[in-house]
């Protein structure tokens, strides 16, 4: 296990040890008073609306060992006060995390996976946990923890861990390229390039290039992708032979590919076939876009010398985090489909994909809007009106700034039962009046629109 003594952070950071123990073993970080455990070292984080510095004495009074903060003056009386535990001072302590981070990333000679895309980079992130746990010991980003705060916090709880799988999200240009070269992967994925933040980087053209960034921290570029995105597609026939690509795929051939694909409401199973051999896989999630996900997992999997045992039992076991695809039976007797934690076109498609192929009674789908899509805001909502209609759903419910247009984009199948409301608690009253034995509800939008309250509510 590698650890980060206070003088070695004091080193990394350029920081003032204001009071302390320059030998202090430093393991468990957090920048959350709400959460604090005792031994912790605090972060005080200073955003453009909060200020973690302020909170310093509260952390200390909870049990934090230390804190690292910033812009702020220790008086003589509370140096005394907190005798004992230690204090650092930094210039900044954002950049002190990412400093941190870099160097704790330093000490470890291990496999560094990092997953990026415009959908499906957290269940891609899952299932390749989940494979290589069979072999290694392996941490991961908890839930959805991707950012420039996430992902730092997330290399620092390295232990004895063997590897690491981290997700890196952006909205913007740069983003990415500060993740990776903290992470340093030493294998990338990128799962798609869809309309994600399609509004503040102007075109998929551009999100391609925010997203291959991630090649910027690697000392020798080595990256798996979907290729069967005709985008990633493009790229891989213009880049292979100049760096190390591998591919899967369903459709175009790749050097993994799925076949034979059985598709349940609950589950899936499919043949990997590659040059080599074929593996009968099992994929504990339905939807064909899981067998993407699964695909991937086998691909890093094979790099990483696992046997096909492994990569099995990997898949079989692997667990969504919660908000994705999250299916539960209601008291009533109908199903819901949980998949409120964020959406885009593609990611809209799929699941209204998967909603039309299950068997229950009716099909309803619960939308919302789709955010950061820019000038592409109404044609994007259209097109999942539309998705609607070309799966034959019964009912479409909708509620947000733009949902007016998923109706639109829906009304050229006059059989869909159309539902224009204006808040939440209207689509849970809704719900309530409609909701039948048998029935099946998908409820998907933006985060912020928080559909996942009617889900809870439900």
């Amino acid at each position: 296990m590698q650890k980060m003594k206070v003088k070695e952070i004091l080193k990394i950071t350029q920081g003032t040890l204001v009071i302390g123990d320059l030998e202090l073993d430093c393991e468990n970080f957090s920048k959350d008073t709400r959460t604090i455990q005792k031994g912790d070292i605090y972060i005080g984080i200073k955003g453009d609306k909060f200020d973690g510095s302020k909170f310093w004495k509260q952390a200390l009074d909870l049990g934090a060992q230390a804190v690292i903060i910033q812009g702020i003056e220790i008086l003589e009386d509370e140096k005394e006060k907190y005798a004992g535990k230690t204090i650092i001072l930094v210039n900044n302590t954002l950049e002190a995390l990412y400093k941190m981070a870099e160097y704790k990333r330093s000490l470890y000679n291990i496999p560094v996976i990092a997953i990026t895309g415009s959908v499906g980079k957290t269940s891609t992130k899952d299932i390749i946990a989940s494979v290589l746990t069979t072999k290694y010991k392996t941490l991961k980003t908890e839930g959805n923890n991707n950012n420039n705060i996430g992902l730092p916090l997330t290399i620092l709880k390295l232990r004895d861990h063997e590897v690491l799988v981290v997700e890196m999200g952006m909205n913007h240009f740069g983003e990415i390229s500060l993740l990776t070269k903290i992470a340093k992967p030493t294998l990338a994925v990128i799962t798609n390039i869809g309309t994600s933040h399609i509004g503040n980087l102007g075109s998929r053209e551009n999100i391609l290039k925010a997203k291959l960034e991630i090649l910027e921290g690697m000392d020798k570029p080595r990256i798996i992708i979907n290729n069967d995105n005709d985008l990633l597609h493009k790229w891989y026939e213009e880049n292979k032979g100049k760096i190390e690509i591998h591919t899967y795929g369903i459709e175009n051939q790749s050097e993994l590919n799925a076949e034979n694909i059985e598709l349940q409401e609950e589950n899936s199973k499919f043949t990997a076939v590659s040059k080599e051999k074929k593996i009968k896989i099992y994929v504990p999630v339905g939807g064909k876009h899981f067998i993407y996900n699964a695909l991937c997992g086998a691909e890093v999997g094979k790099i990483l010398g696992l046997s096909d045992d492994q990569i099995k039992e990997g898949i079989a076991n692997f667990e969504l985090t919660k908000k994705r695809m999250d299916i539960r039976q209601l008291e009533n007797g109908a199903i819901l489909i949980n998949d409120s934690y964020n959406a885009s076109y593609e990611s809209m498609k799929a699941s209204l994909e998967y909603l039309a192929n299950h068997t229950g009674t009716r099909k309803i789908a619960v939308l919302g809007d789709m955010l950061e899509l820019g000038k592409y805001v109404v044609e994007l909502h259209k097109e999942v009106g539309e998705e609607v209609a070309k799966n034959n759903i019964d009912i479409l419910i909708c509620a947000g700034e733009n949902s007016n247009y998923i109706i639109e984009g829906a009304k050229n199948n006059p059989q869909v039962e159309k539902y224009l409301l204006k808040t939440n608690d209207e689509i849970l009253q809704k719900l309530h009046e409609i909701l039948k034995k048998g029935d099946v509800v998908l409820v998907k939008a933006s985060n912020a629109m928080k559909f996942y309250e009617i889900c809870q509510k439900l």
